[in-house]
């Protein structure tokens, strides 16, 4: 592609760094200048990695054997600014250099990892040699743009072979996993194959917290296949520009050895069998089984109401073990501005009859405009329903509050019970972590932590959740009028 004079001598400077990625990044941005004011160059630990690649495929006893790096840290020490780093460096110092980065969710790729990436292509000595969108970056030269670029995808186990055409020979492959620690073997091992590619720089770096202490991260990090790879454990305490007041009150809170300290500051995974509170285990089992439910047993549903934006109204129904057959409602949550729309859907379901059965009891969420739809619904002439309010007390002291109660409750039934297949639902359902608790109560982490971890919020599974606030009674059975004898004596 045309460009400039000075341009060129970028060019020629950085494919002289093309096996030297900690050089390439001091020379390739304005360190100490703008939005890097603060910065004289990369994080230690971020040279160190970038450092150690360049090693690897220097070295010519390892530079035809794939580079593999796996990072577990704490929280917030710029994991996403190093696979900005790593991506630019890639595709900036070798032509035709391919570059594959997913993550454990697209809302992480989307909100996270993609405008990161953003950033440091904007801030770039070479900017203007590429074109970036949400899900690409491409190099602007229409006879390379296919074969010179970095894809942002989301995994998934039904088609990882979509994972599996990554093919670059002679050339550059990078493979980035950004939260790694809750996506599947299947996709690990399919990443894994693209190390069959002879003579061709091969990288892979997967970068997570260690959410949980099971799994193909975990086995990496800290397991059997950790001597196959170049492992760092990374303490938020120990990088430069992490708030460190507030993890001194998370160590001062939760203590040093709490599961919640050790996998948000320490980079270490969970003790205790998980900090996941509900296993993927119990999802998939759940989603598989049959179950039986007895007659009488009561129709409940649940409402969890949106706060507008891009989460859903969901309305959940669940008739004792079985949460499956009655399919779920979602309402997109720009309706949630008109307490009418919901209240119109809410009375509707209040009415109708499910195979035969009307709604025994309508649990609601009581944030956000529970409080009007309630008050209409009432007016309208429906009793049969309540709000429950997240914060309050539980009713059973081994809880922290009654969300916790009624996620505990579900967790219990989920042993037994039946749900669909929803993707929404089982990843909502597994996405709450445990958190410390001083009185040793269960304690699920807040939305806004999960945010941070980049899941949304579990809209779907809040919403079965509430048709355990309270028990409901079982339906009273119906007795039918005696029946009269036909003809004969009738009696006095």
């Amino acid at each position: 592609m045309p460009i400039s004079k000075e341009q060129a001598v970028i060019a020629e400077d950085l494919t002289a760094y093309s096996n030297d990625p900690l050089r390439a990044v001091k020379y390739g941005f304005p360190w100490g200048e703008g939005e890097l004011s603060t910065s004289t160059g990369p994080r230690k630990w971020q040279a160190d990695v970038l450092s150690e690649i360049g090693q690897h495929i220097s070295n010519p006893e390892t530079a035809n054997r794939v580079c593999k790096i796996i990072i577990s840290s704490g929280h917030d020490i710029g994991k996403t600014a190093l696979i900005a780093m790593v991506t630019w460096w890639a595709l900036s110092t070798f032509e035709d250099s391919r570059v594959k980065i997913t993550a454990n969710t697209g809302t992480q790729l989307s909100t996270k990892t993609s405008p990161e990436l953003a950033k440091w292509f904007r801030l770039a000595i070479n900017a203007e040699w590429f074109s970036k969108t949400v899900t690409s970056i491409k190099v602007q030269d229409a006879q390379h743009e296919e074969t010179w670029r970095a894809d942002l995808e989301t995994w998934s186990a039904d088609n990882p072979a979509a994972f599996a055409g990554l093919h670059n020979k002679d050339k550059r492959i990078v493979f980035i996993m950004d939260e790694g620690s809750e996506i599947p073997q299947i996709i690990y091992e399919t990443m894994e194959a693209v190390g069959l590619d002879e003579s061709t720089q091969i990288i892979i770096l997967v970068c997570g917290n260690a959410t949980i202490n099971t799994g193909p991260f975990i086995e990496r990090a800290f397991g059997a296949k950790r001597n196959r790879w170049k492992v760092h454990v990374i303490d938020s305490r120990e990088v430069e520009g992490t708030n460190k007041l507030e993890l001194a009150e998370w160590q001062s809170d939760y203590g040093e050895d709490s599961d919640y300290f050790r996998v948000r500051a320490r980079g270490l995974p969970p003790v205790a069998g998980s900090a996941q509170f509900i296993d993927q285990g119990l999802i998939e089992a759940a989603q598989r089984r049959h179950v039986f439910v007895h007659e009488d047993e009561p129709l409940v549903a649940g409402v969890d109401f949106a706060w507008g934006g891009s989460d859903d109204n969901v309305i959940r129904f669940r008739r004792g073990l079985d949460a499956r057959s009655i399919p779920p409602i979602k309402i997109k949550g720009e309706f949630t501005r008109d307490p009418a729309v919901l209240t119109g859907k809410l009375s509707d379901i209040l009415r109708k009859n499910f195979d035969g059965r009307k709604l025994a009891m309508l649990f609601m969420d009581s944030a956000g405009i529970a409080a009007p739809v309630e008050s209409r619904l009432r007016m309208l002439g429906f009793e049969n329903m309540m709000t429950v309010n997240f914060g309050a007390h539980s009713p059973d002291t081994r809880y922290a509050f009654m969300r916790d109660y009624m996620w505990g409750q579900m967790k219990e039934w989920l042993r037994d019970a039946a749900i669909d297949e929803d993707s929404g639902l089982a990843a909502d359902l597994g996405g709450p972590c445990l958190i410390s608790d001083k009185q040793q109560r269960v304690k699920l982490e807040p939305k806004e932590l999960m945010q941070k971890r980049g899941l949304d919020s579990p809209d779907d599974a809040d919403a079965l959740a509430l048709t355990f606030a309270m028990p409901v009674a079982p339906e009273a059975k119906q007795v039918a009028p005696p029946r009269r004898p036909r003809g004969g004596w009738q009696g006095v």
